[in-house]
């Protein structure tokens, strides 16, 4: 029986892993799949480059859309990242007849229609559990384990630097810009984080898991999102005394005929409940459905070895003939399906932790609950500590407060008549709260 050939685009991290598993585990692919499972070419920035793979120079290319169409590949696996030449090799591989494994969460958060109405004019596969979670089974948990349910609702931790960056805000008292550094020292972080920070990574993978949670096609420009590239160890720390976490969440609430909330964000969640509890570079995904109830899975989110242990799992899939089945079912992103109803984040009600910098003087608390008030929003609870004697006489303090459930319409408009008073030094901080 004829090899399966494996096309691999891109030898980074995760690329290079997933080589080295096929090369070193040809004999356990083989009893696995019924059918020896060979790298047969691999498309590279720089072909001359030193690595610790041995790899024959005549199976090296530098054109990603030529490795995609070659004859003699059978399965192309695309480890490119970014949306080009990704995109455009992955149609190739389509085209060409090839199934599909990928771990490219931009690819297909932006263009997740086009690519799987290719794959089912030329009716192959695109597998891609590898896009969201690292390690963790959640493409497959979502797609197979748990189809026969109605999603309310899923929150997620999906950016294992961000977590990271937060986990040790809140152990050790450091500031954003220290809890940067030091996971990039570690390569939890690359030296460019943007993408990470800034919610984006977190609002491509939230995409995908929408499309299969509640069948709703969303790119991230649809997505609300805030990064944590802006909190500040404060808040943390004044989380922390009001029995919270900060962890930056995916979010995802089916509100019936309001439509379906989608938002990337910090959010206060309560210590002790589970996605509280997850540290380090973990990602942890929690969904509640009908009628299994509320789920949660976790594990580690990247790195080289789950991200390749995804990809592998998926090519075993495709081998064997499960991932074409899989897509039939599935039937993802499809085609004239029409836009999902989106709920406004400005209509949605939520508890809300607000901070803000005030004049040390009698009545500054009163006159903020009376702005608050007039907008409808009532205060839970209140933290004012004593500013001490050593702190400067006229030096704006910090006050803290918790809000009942409130519309963010109707904070917003609140937050902008606070910021105006002669007594508060803008700009004010709020997070919302997921209990």
């Amino acid at each position: 029986m004829q090899p399966v050939a494996i096309g691999l685009l891109g030898l980074g991290t995760v690329g290079a892993e997933v080589a080295r598993l096929v090369m070193d585990r040809e004999g356990a692919f083989a009893r696995r799949v019924g059918r020896w499972v060979v790298l047969r070419k691999v498309a590279v920035r720089d072909p001359h480059k030193g690595r610790s793979l041995d790899l024959p120079i005549d199976r090296l290319s530098t054109d990603p859309v030529e490795v995609a169409g070659a004859p003699e590949v059978d399965v192309v696996v695309e480890l490119m990242g970014g949306i080009e030449p990704a995109r455009t090799a992955v149609l190739a591989a389509l085209r060409a007849g090839k199934d599909v494994v990928t771990a490219n969460k931009a690819l297909l958060a932006e263009h997740g229609a086009e690519i799987f109405d290719a794959a089912r004019r030329s009716g192959r596969a695109v597998a891609f559990e590898g896009a969201v979670g690292g390690g963790i089974p959640i493409i497959q948990s979502l797609g197979v384990g748990l189809a026969g349910n109605r999603f309310r609702f899923l929150a997620a931790i999906l950016n294992g630097t961000c977590n990271f960056i937060l986990s040790n805000m809140t152990r050790s008292g450091l500031s954003y810009d220290e809890a940067l550094r030091q996971a990039q020292s570690l390569g939890y972080a690359e030296a460019d984080p943007a993408l990470d920070v800034d919610g984006t990574d977190t609002a491509h993978k939230l995409a995908i898991l929408v499309q299969l949670a509640f069948g709703a096609s969303v790119t991230t420009a649809l997505i609300p999102r805030q990064g944590i590239d802006t909190l500040q160890s404060a808040d943390i720390q004044y989380a922390a005394e009001l029995g919270y976490t900060v962890k930056l969440l995916a979010v995802a609430r089916d509100h019936g005929e309001a439509g379906l909330e989608l938002r990337v964000a910090p959010r206060l969640v309560r210590r002790g409940s589970p996605l509280a509890e997850v540290t380090g570079p973990d990602n942890a995904i929690r969904t509640v459905g009908e009628p299994v109830g509320a789920t949660l899975i976790s594990g580690q989110g990247a790195g080289a070895g789950p991200t390749a242990s995804a990809v592998i799992g998926d090519l075993i899939d495709v081998i064997v003939g499960r991932a074409a089945l899989t897509a039939r079912s599935l039937d993802l992103w499809p085609g004239g399906a029409p836009e999902p109803r989106l709920c406004s984040p400005r209509d949605v009600r939520r508890r809300s932790y607000l901070r803000f910098s005030i004049a040390d003087r009698p009545g500054v608390l009163g006159s903020i609950a009376q702005v608050l008030g007039r907008h409808g929003v009532s205060i839970a609870s209140v933290i004012q500590h004593d500013p001490g004697e050593d702190d400067q006489p006229d030096a704006p303090v910090p006050l803290v407060m918790m809000t009942h459930l409130a519309s963010e319409a109707d904070l917003d408009a609140a937050m902008e008549a606070i910021d105006r008073l002669l007594v508060v030094s803008p700009p004010s901080v709020r997070l919302g709260v997921e209990d």
